[in-house]
């Protein structure tokens, strides 16, 4: 398939600037790496409700409890590997516990970081995140997706994580896209096996269901871009519709939107499903398509699966 490509950071970038416009009360911190996440766009436009942390992530998230606390609208940005893991008690106990107003954008996220290696490629903020109580968690598939998603969530109180990619990706949509919190997206219908997908690898979803559909198989693509609250009727009813489940995601498959699928399945529609995902393994350095097809992230490794999930029908 041919794509068009686009980052998906200008797209959270510029919708923080538009929800400026829109709201006194938003405010945007960083910690010391604004031009890498866009968050220095919101900084020159409005440069008294933007706060530089520096290099002091724990002390951000206490922050942006204490404005949330006082009505503001807070957006606390910065790398996914210092977003969630160095941070996590203050998220917890001072964001997620109180149900406090914070949107938490974490950039860079997953293996495709690259060159960085496996310090900076978290793959586990999926699992951190999802697991608390109270916290929205949402993974965009382009930028489209991200811009519609931040000016979604900036109407939607409490605490939320958002994770985008550092690198370049397949424009799914349009601006006529319409982002609803909680709902899944079925971008191809089909009959015969369902690919559930998040982030970067929606295209690679999509690029999967055109080889399978050369082969004679009907796929169903399905972007899940919030894993919390999930889409249980989406997934549900992909079950009954086709009878077989493959995910796809840019997380260790343990714990990921993965493992959220198959707790969906397990209590409500149990069919076969096999996950693609990065294996419980550490990152190492190099470009990230080069990663990609090291760590199985790939269009032939979802028909692979699909195919084997389809043999495992009843």
């Amino acid at each position: 398939m041919e794509w068009k490509l686009k980052n998906m950071r200008p797209g959270f970038g510029e919708a923080l600037v538009e929800l400026g416009k829109k709201y006194q009360q938003v405010v945007a911190l960083n910690a010391d790496l604004s031009s890498s996440t866009t968050t220095h766009l919101f900084g020159k436009e409005f440069p008294e409700r933007f706060f530089n942390c520096g290099v002091a992530e724990q002390n951000m998230m206490g922050m942006s409890a204490g404005l949330a606390s006082t009505g503001k609208i807070v957006f606390a940005s910065t790398f996914a590997m210092f977003a969630t893991g160095r941070v996590y008690d203050q998220i917890r106990q001072s964001i997620a516990y109180p149900k406090l107003n914070v949107k938490i954008v974490a950039t860079h996220a997953g293996i495709t970081v690259g060159g960085d290696g496996a310090s900076h490629q978290m793959h586990e903020d999926l699992a951190l995140m999802r697991v608390l109580p109270h916290m929205t968690v949402i993974a965009p598939a382009d930028y489209w997706e991200t811009k519609k998603a931040v000016l979604k969530v900036a109407e939607s109180p409490g605490p939320c994580y958002i994770r985008i990619g550092r690198t370049d990706c397949p424009l799914i949509y349009d601006e006529s896209y319409e982002f609803n919190i909680g709902r899944a997206d079925l971008l191809k219908d089909g009959e015969d096996v369902t690919i559930i997908a998040v982030g970067l690898m929606v295209s690679k979803a999509l690029e999967a269901a055109e080889i399978l559909s050369k082969e004679g198989i009907s796929a169903r693509v399905v972007n899940l871009s919030t894993i919390k609250p999930i889409d249980k009727r989406m997934i549900i009813g992909c079950a009954k519709r086709t009878g077989a489940i493959v995910t796809a995601e840019e997380h260790n498959m343990i714990v990921g939107m993965g493992s959220a699928v198959a707790e969906v399945l397990a209590d409500f529609a149990p069919v076969p499903q096999r996950r693609v995902g990065i294996p419980d393994v550490f990152g190492e350095s190099g470009e990230s398509e080069e990663l990609m097809r090291a760590y199985g992230l790939t269009a032939e490794n979802i028909v692979e699966n699909a195919k084997i999930a389809i043999s495992m029908k009843r």
